[in-house]
């Protein structure tokens, strides 16, 4: 069992790398926001099967860890980098 979890590690690892290539070569900042979203959740799926692998309980911290540090880079993002959307702003009645 531990072999088949190794393997779905090294998959997903494969698509993380994937995604860190639209990271780096995205048109747009949305597509590299979603890139970041698919790295942190990828890297959180990762720890998850290599800590289910050798049955190590500290790896579901280190799992929400990254994925909370991915949603924090994606909001950071959408604050500092995306210009606002036209006609957003609130209006008087």
């Amino acid at each position: 069992m531990a072999d088949f979890l190794g393997f779905a590690a090294l998959v997903l690892l494969a698509v993380v790398a994937l995604g860190l290539f639209r990271l780096l070569r995205g048109p747009a900042a949305v597509d590299r926001m979603m890139a970041i979203q698919l790295a942190g959740t990828g890297c959180a799926g990762v720890a998850l099967l290599l800590g289910a692998a050798s049955s190590s309980g500290a790896t579901a911290d280190i799992a929400l860890t990254l994925a909370l540090l991915a949603a924090l880079a994606a909001a950071a993002l959408r604050c500092f980098a995306v210009p606002p959307v036209a006609g957003a702003e609130e209006q008087e009645p």
